[in-house]
């Protein structure tokens, strides 16, 4: 089997790679590079959990070919901190109840975070849609919703 040279950042870091073709960008950060808080579920981008952002934007990295993350940027749920500083989506998610088995919470954090880069204020029905490509099977989603919220107000604030 053919390999094919892959350079990408990763949660700031510049990561190489000879890799088959028909790598997952989820089995390259779990396997390859052990980054193991992007879960694996269905691998069929039904469930959100393996949501991390691509340049910016969330994206399954289940049905993501590695090779079409050449030269981008990749932001996982272990790059979300900062210098040992939880995120405000993470804190508001920790104050606000809304991790329960934690087994979607870093889908949803990161499709939280894409949507609070386009959206810093977004309302209760914005939120929803934001989150709506992860499932959760533990909660009624409210708390979450209301995490989500509750960090937009605070990095809005914070911002100001």
């Amino acid at each position: 089997m053919s390999r094919h040279a892959l350079s990408l950042t990763i949660n700031g870091e510049r990561y190489d790679a000879e890799i088959p073709a028909g790598v997952t960008l989820l089995e390259l950060l779990r396997e390859e590079f052990g980054l193991t808080g992007t879960k694996t579920n269905c691998l069929e981008a039904e469930c959100g959990v393996c949501t991390v952002l691509l340049d910016g934007k969330a994206v399954c990295s289940c049905i993501t070919l590695a090779l079409q993350c050449q030269g981008g940027s990749v932001t996982t749920i272990e790059g979300l901190a900062q210098g040992g500083e939880l995120h405000p989506l993470q804190q508001a998610f920790i104050d606000g109840g809304a991790v329960q088995c934690g087994y979607c919470i870093p889908g949803m954090l990161l499709s939280a975070k894409a949507l609070l880069d386009v959206n810093p204020l977004p309302d209760e029905a914005a939120i929803r849609e934001g989150l709506a490509g992860t499932l959760c099977r533990c909660t009624g989603y409210q708390k979450i919703v209301d995490a989500v919220g509750c960090a937009a107000r605070q990095m809005t604030q914070t911002r100001a």
